[in-house]
């Protein structure tokens, strides 16, 4: 009788872990083939005579940003610190979409005098700009400080980002409506603004900087939306989604041992449930293309759908101080 207990017992064990099974890989394939797998957005509307600059658009959800945008017809600028990458990039898009204005400009985000050289010549050149979307990072990277004096990831994904819309704010304004489009993380939630030691200088944590930094995005879309009312230009934040790309690339060596340990099962994980690149911008793509947001600004988006912010994500104080810390640190005073 025992042994038969056992036997049950054990079949019950096994077919749960085929279920287990069957049911992972079956996710897999319905999240990677389905068209409902990513919560993407389908769309027909076009964007045939608009300008568009894209940061971080050599790779990942950036590459597949400025891709769906210009098979609409847009012209795309890639903003890149790594031109051949991004020429490489920018070729393979205007292959895949027939479109051939697609350009490539250098742009180092953790460079203030890049950002100021980039931005004058787009103010040079370009007639209008109707869509800017900041979408370049750098996560959980070792103690690093850029040539400004800067914490890499808080120049990065902020401050870079937060001088370059300022510099090109007057010519979206003069081609509005027009759209800036801050891609954050849900990690927003854990970061905490620390005015007294915003470059880590005194305490530095690769996670703890990097969920600064895209608390620091969220806020500034906040401030940027409110400061752009009845121009006609909006600010919108968004959530890729857990994203299989190389902004984690660093994590093997910030992580040390955990990631040794955990590394094959994180890389098990991220193959089997993330969102491929593609999947990724497809929040970005709607937030750039539907009309039906032409108005909508101060808004947080995930999934192509808008989420309420946390409470640290609408501290209007904070994101006041920040922009002003921001300007002093960028050279925007005065």
């Amino acid at each position: 009788m025992a042994i038969a207990d056992l036997a049950e017992k054990t079949q019950y064990r096994v077919l749960t872990l085929w279920a287990g099974m069957v049911a992972g890989v079956g996710y897999f394939f319905w999240k990677r083939y389905s068209d409902n797998g990513d919560g993407g957005y389908k769309s027909g509307e076009r964007l045939d005579g608009k300008t568009v600059i894209i940061t971080g658009a050599n790779k990942g959800t950036g590459k597949e940003t400025a891709r769906a945008l210009a098979a609409k017809g847009a012209r795309v600028i890639l903003a890149c610190r790594d031109i051949t990458k991004a020429d490489a990039a920018a070729s393979d898009i205007r292959q895949t979409t027939g479109n051939g204005n697609v350009v490539v400009e250098e742009l180092n985000l953790a460079s203030l005098a890049s950002i100021r050289k980039f931005a004058a010549k787009i103010k040079k050149r370009e007639t209008s700009l109707d869509i800017l979307i900041n979408n370049a990072a750098v996560s959980a990277c070792s103690k690093w400080v850029t040539e400004d004096g800067f914490d890499r990831q808080f120049a990065t994904n902020h401050l870079g980002h937060f001088l370059l819309t300022n510099l090109l704010l007057d010519l979206l304004k003069t081609s509005a409506p027009s759209r800036v489009i801050i891609v954050s993380a849900v990690l927003y939630k854990r970061g905490k603004i620390n005015f007294d030691d915003i470059n880590g200088e005194k305490s530095y944590s690769p996670h703890g900087a990097y969920c600064q930094s895209m608390l620091a995005s969220v806020l500034f879309m906040r401030e940027l939306a409110r400061r752009l009312e009845g121009t006609g230009v909006t600010a919108n934040a968004l959530h890729p989604g857990v994203v299989s790309t190389e902004l984690s690339r660093n994590f093997s060596t910030t992580l040390g041992w955990i990631m040794l340990l955990l590394g094959p099962f994180f890389t098990a994980w991220v193959y089997l449930f993330a969102k491929t690149a593609k999947q990724g911008a497809q929040t970005t793509v709607r937030l750039a293309v539907d009309k039906e947001l032409e108005t909508t600004s101060g808004a947080y988006f995930s999934d192509c759908k808008p989420h309420e912010l946390a409470p640290v994500g609408k501290d209007d104080v904070t994101a006041r101080k920040l922009w002003h810390v921001s300007e002093e640190m960028v050279g925007l005073t005065g």
